[in-house]
């Protein structure tokens, strides 16, 4: 369904995965962020999904064509990740979608994406408009959030050590600031849930239910 293409970002160029709907589509853009292994097949498919809801969808490859076939090299990219330059690369992905459909846009990620989209829209309240992080995780992420505009949804894992200690800080954080957001963790559910190609550890019936919620979350504010 979708293309790579090539867009400005703040003087240099992004890269990425980028689906449209077939017809008019419902004026409506997101971001799907990659997990730590780069912009597979997985992820494009994701910004397919997004499409054949009526969705402009932009999958950004952070990793510049790096696909990581193993966990230990998945995790150098990951730790390796230039956090100002993909700063850049997410508001160009931003900054093209208003653009096009005039409004704010969505972000959403996995993992170290999920981390990423909700970095996104603490960087930039006026074009981004909702948020929903799935399980997100990058230990070189800091977040402005008291620039934070954007409704926050953050799906998470029971079974999630590397995630789920961040969480009661970032619920207080929004509470204090009175931030609309809503956060849900499934039982029996560990990292990376909603990925259909993880045969050891995707849960179909979480990850539909996160996926209507996702739907929802994003009809109900862009």
């Amino acid at each position: 369904m979708g293309e790579m293409i090539t867009y400005p970002s703040n003087g240099n160029n992004g890269t990425g995965y980028l689906a449209r709907p077939s017809g008019q589509g419902n004026g409506k853009a997101v971001i799907v962020i990659q997990e730590w292994n780069g912009l597979n097949d997985h992820i494009k498919d994701i910004a397919d999904r997004f499409a054949n809801e009526g969705y402009i969808a932009l999958a950004p490859d952070h990793y510049h064509g790096i696909i990581a076939d193993e966990p230990d090299e998945a995790g150098k990219l990951f730790m390796a990740l230039n956090i100002a330059e993909t700063e850049k690369e997410l508001r160009g992905g931003v900054d093209m979608l208003f653009s096009e459909t005039n409004s704010p846009v969505g972000v959403t990620g996995f993992c170290m994406g999920g981390a990423l989209a909700l970095f996104a829209a603490c960087q930039n309240s006026v074009k981004v408009g909702a948020c929903v992080d799935f399980y997100g995780i990058h230990p070189n992420v800091e977040y402005n959030w008291d620039n934070l505009v954007a409704p926050v949804l953050g799906i998470w894992a029971e079974h999630d050590d590397m995630v789920n200690p961040q969480l009661n800080e970032f619920a207080r954080s929004l509470s204090d600031r009175q931030h609309n957001f809503h956060f849900i963790t499934y039982p029996d559910t560990s990292h990376g849930f909603f990925n259909d190609t993880n045969t050891s550890g995707h849960d179909q019936n979480a990850a539909t239910d996160a996926w209507r919620l996702t739907l929802n979350w994003f009809g109900d504010h862009l």
